[in-house]
């Protein structure tokens, strides 16, 4: 593999009519050596600007890392995400977009414990925090706004803002447990019931799952139980080998575990997908690896 490798977007800018999402575990900014946030935020920068996906799920970013990729994102993209220990403290799971094409009808954070709507809350033998933010999008490319505030439901208390008619569906971005086993079975589970709960709208899930793709509990949760597809195996298009997702600043393996994962509910259809494998003078710009699907939701 060379030292700026791919030399080009693996999927890149989404024509209309098509969604391309992007997971994309950031890696804290910790004292790494040769590998600090300074030293991978352009390679970080350079990847994001290649590929420009429509929809951004990132996990790990601190305050400092969130502004700085929404500073060095193209004109357009916008981010919500809250800190899981509440207001901008700690990690978040923030979603970037691209406002040009999607406007967000609302959004909500939620714990994953058994109190849900209290920031920072842990109940089920995790350390740390864990969390999810979600957001629904309408993609005015598909259509031709007031805000309000409902109270909180099993998705979180609402934030809903109007727009056109135009397509809609919601993205889940989260990062399960690294500890506990117990933390991330329940965790899923409660993803699972946040999915049913928005009915029949398109859902995309997009995290750090910390377990491995097609034969851990989590996965059996969300992908046998709820129906929810993984679309690295529904692709129509590999573009990628099936790199293993975390790859600990090092030269990807081939054939490795896939913890980072992108998956959607039933009507999305997948046209592509891929792990992304891109360094800038032999620098990564996170210990993970990005994944992407382009994805084309369902008709109206």
């Amino acid at each position: 593999m060379s030292a700026d490798f791919p030399q080009g977007p693996i999927i890149g800018p989404a024509a209309d009519g098509h969604l391309h999402v992007m997971t994309q575990n950031l890696r804290y900014p910790a004292p790494d050596p040769g590998h600090l946030w300074e030293q991978r935020r352009p390679v970080m920068a350079a990847l994001l600007d290649r590929e420009r996906p429509c929809v951004l799920g990132t996990q790990e970013g601190h305050l400092n890392q969130i502004r700085d990729i929404a500073a060095d994102l193209p004109g357009g993209y916008e981010w919500i995400g809250e800190g899981r220990e509440g207001g901008g403290r700690g990690e978040h799971m923030a979603i970037f977009y691209d406002s040009r094409h999607l406007a967000p009808r609302e959004h909500g954070h939620v714990w994953l414990s058994d109190t849900p709507h209290v920031p920072g809350s842990t109940t089920w033998g995790n350390a740390a925090p864990r969390m999810a933010t979600w957001v629904r999008f309408a993609d005015t490319r598909s259509a031709g706004t007031s805000t309000s505030t409902s109270a909180g439901t099993a998705s979180g208390a609402r934030t809903r803002t109007e727009t056109g008619m135009a397509a809609e569906f919601v993205v889940v971005n989260t990062h399960l447990d690294n500890h506990s086993a117990t933390a991330r079975i329940r965790g899923a589970t409660f993803l699972a019931r946040m999915v049913e709960s928005f009915g029949a709208t398109p859902v995309i899930v997009t995290g750090d799952f910390n377990t491995a793709a097609e034969s851990s509990e989590p996965y059996r949760v969300l992908v046998a139980d709820t129906e929810l597809s993984d679309t690295w195996l529904a692709a129509k298009d590999q573009r990628t080998p099936a790199y293993a997702t975390f790859a600990g600043y090092k030269e990807p393996a081939v054939g490795g575990v896939r913890i980072d994962w992108i998956l959607t509910t039933a009507g999305i259809t997948v046209e592509a997908a891929a792990i992304n494998p891109f360094a800038a003078g032999g620098q990564f710009p996170s210990d993970h690896l990005g994944v992407q699907a382009l994805l084309t939701l369902p008709h109206r």
